[in-house]
């Protein structure tokens, strides 16, 4: 069973009507699994309510190890230059000191990484030793975190990179092209670096950073490189405490800033608004004190139902399907011999993903398929689950898939326990967990608690999808200067990949970004619910556990490089591999995480 080849005709995740972009047709039917069997949707008032998913292509079949073609190549870090990436697991306060002695990468930590690149000089002092003398967070220029963003993608590519203010020129004259929206920020963080670099004392930074030459630069360039500069150094202002300078740099911002404009426009817009709310908030404003009684805009509740703008995301940007088939890819596979299979989800949301594994198990003709479980665990939102359990009941009685579908629902994970699970003795368990763990990560002993439910239940694997970035440092200017580098990559991909679909693309920067950028720049401590830290952490977290990782197959990435060749932004689309985990990226910035797991 563990060669047969899967395969999905004209596979429609959910078989939904595009009521909300084309018209009100009745549910269309879809080519079935490899043998293009026909079948019709039942229950399409469930699926049709709330707007369609795109095709896909016929090509995302489950393939064998041998089948790859030539050119199909993933960039491995050297088990070297991995043990190198590997930082110890309190590094990245993972649990930001509730449980742990955690605490973000020290200065000097990152200050020697610089200094074996060549980069700048290392007569800086000890952290502590600064912290003493003066109590304000780290410079922007000291930190070093602005030279890793230059270099640091290029280097796992095995490229040289050229040293000194010609990078900028070199970097246009290379390739005639437009420069990314990370990329102007990592031009204007380099320069900030130069530029700071050349004062004798980085406290007093003049007002505007730049007395560099900006050759080899456009004209919009140049001014999207300013305004970058001015957001950098209005960070900076508020890493020291230093308010009034803060907010007149960001007035500077706002006449240079449209939340319409281009993604580096768009992107210091936002990050500007964070900034003044974390000022609002420090200096104790009237404004402030709203501000901490209105309750966070909950991403995962909201992906939860069917709307337009959560099916634009699936559709039209990579990141949900690839990590969603290459998953699913790893469960067909070592569930290949079962006809009991249960599925642990441990944040469900809308379900679309179980439709991909319902039309694969629906062509498995060798092993009929007794019983499909899928149990859905939740603290919040009851009737939604529910919704999802009647859709997806819906689309497996077309399939004529025998299934059940179960929600468990706890107040709290703490909560959570094994003999909740109607587990039986001769069923295939998995456990899926698509950024579950990254909403309790300022709670360690509800992780644990689930880490170890899940460790009695002892599941065939686990597959875990995850933020990649590190999102949580008690450091202000060390997070600002993470987050800003993972939402510069993410609004240029929105740019590319949704420039037709305007509507959405608002939506999703000016609530489900903002929302998030705001909670992760301006709150400290448990008002910070939102936080991120990336696979090296994760792993040495599991580890401790006892979970082993899988590698995954030649299948599954074959399957990921598929269904990232089939958009249209594909090409910007980036796999890399750290170690086991395939990491999903956009023009080498690394955005999300796949591992499979399994119990020693």
């Amino acid at each position: 069973m563990a060669d047969v080849v899967f395969t999905f005709d004209d596979l429609n995740i959910g078989g939904v009507p595009d009521k909300l972009r084309s018209s009100d047709k009745d549910f269309e039917s879809f080519e079935g699994g490899g043998k293009g069997k026909q079948s019709s949707f039942y229950g399409g008032a469930y699926w049709g309510e709330t707007g369609g998913i795109e095709s896909l292509s016929s090509d995302y079949g489950f393939y064998q190890d041998d089948s790859l073609e030539a050119g199909f190549t993933f960039s491995k870090y050297r088990p070297q230059e991995q043990q190198q990436q590997q930082q110890p697991f309190t590094d990245y306060g993972l649990l930001d000191g509730v449980s742990v002695n955690a605490a973000s990468p020290p200065i000097q930590t990152c200050l020697e990484e610089i200094a074996k690149l060549g980069q700048i000089p290392t007569g800086i002092q000890d952290a502590a030793e600064m912290k003493k003398e003066n109590q304000h967070p780290f410079s922007l220029a000291s930190l070093g975190l602005l030279n890793n963003y230059g270099s640091g993608f290029k280097r796992l590519n095995g490229e040289r990179r050229s040293e000194g203010a010609n990078d900028i020129t070199m970097l246009t004259k290379e390739e005639d092209r437009k420069l990314s929206t990370e990329e102007i920020m990592r031009v204007a963080g380099e320069m900030f670096i130069q530029s700071s670099c050349q004062t004798i004392d980085s406290i007093s930074m003049l007002d505007h950073p730049f007395n560099l030459s900006f050759s080899g630069l456009s004209d919009q360039e140049i001014k999207d490189v300013e305004l970058a500069g001015l957001l950098l150094a209005a960070a900076e202002k508020v890493g020291y405490q230093q308010y009034d300078r803060a907010s007149r740099l960001l007035k500077q911002c706002d006449y240079m800033t449209f939340k319409t404009g281009n993604p580096v426009q768009r992107s210091v817009y936002y990050f500007a608004e964070a900034l003044r709310e974390k000022i609002e908030r420090e200096t104790g404003s009237a404004s402030s004190k709203g501000l901490r009684r209105k309750p966070l805009f909950n991403l995962d509740e909201a992906t939860m139902s069917l709307n337009p703008t959560t099916l634009a995301c699936h559709g039209e940007l990579p990141f949900c399907q690839i990590t969603q088939f290459t998953g699913i890819q790893a469960i067909v596979e070592n569930v290949a011999e079962a006809k009991r299979i249960h599925i642990i989800d441990l944040a469900i949301r809308n379900g679309v993903q179980w439709t991909v594994l319902m039309q694969a198990l629906a062509s498995r003709y060798e092993c009929p398929l007794e019983l499909l479980k899928i149990t859905a665990v939740a603290t919040n939102a009851k009737h939604l689950m529910e919704e999802t359990g009647k859709r997806l009941s819906s689309f497996a009685q077309s399939l004529g898939i025998p299934f059940a579908f179960k929600i468990i629902m706890v107040s709290d994970m703490l909560d959570l326990k094994e003999d909740l699970f109607e587990l039986d003795a001769e069923e295939a368990v998995a456990v899926y967990s698509a950024y579950a763990f990254r909403s309790m990560l300022a709670t360690p002993n509800r992780l644990e608690n689930i880490m170890r439910v899940v460790r009695v239940i002892n599941p065939c694997l686990m597959v875990i999808s995850e933020i990649e970035a590190n999102h949580n440092s008690p450091i202000f200017v060390n997070r600002f200067i993470e987050v800003l580098f993972f939402f510069s990559a993410y609004f240029d991909c929105i740019a590319t990949c949704m420039k037709q679909n305007y509507k959405n693309r608002e939506i999703i920067e000016s609530v489900f970004f903002s929302e998030g950028i705001k909670n992760m720049v301006a709150a400290e401590g448990e008002d910070r619910k939102v936080r991120h830290v990336n696979f090296d952490v994760w792993r040495a977290f599991f580890v401790r556990y006892g979970m082993e990782e899988v590698e995954l197959s030649m299948a599954s990435l074959y399957q990921a490089d598929l269904i990232r060749k089939n958009f249209s932004c594909g090409s910007s689309c980036t796999l890399d591999m750290n170690g086991k985990c395939l990491l999903v990226g956009w023009k080498e910035t690394p955005l999300h995480s796949l591992s499979v797991w399994k119990f020693l």
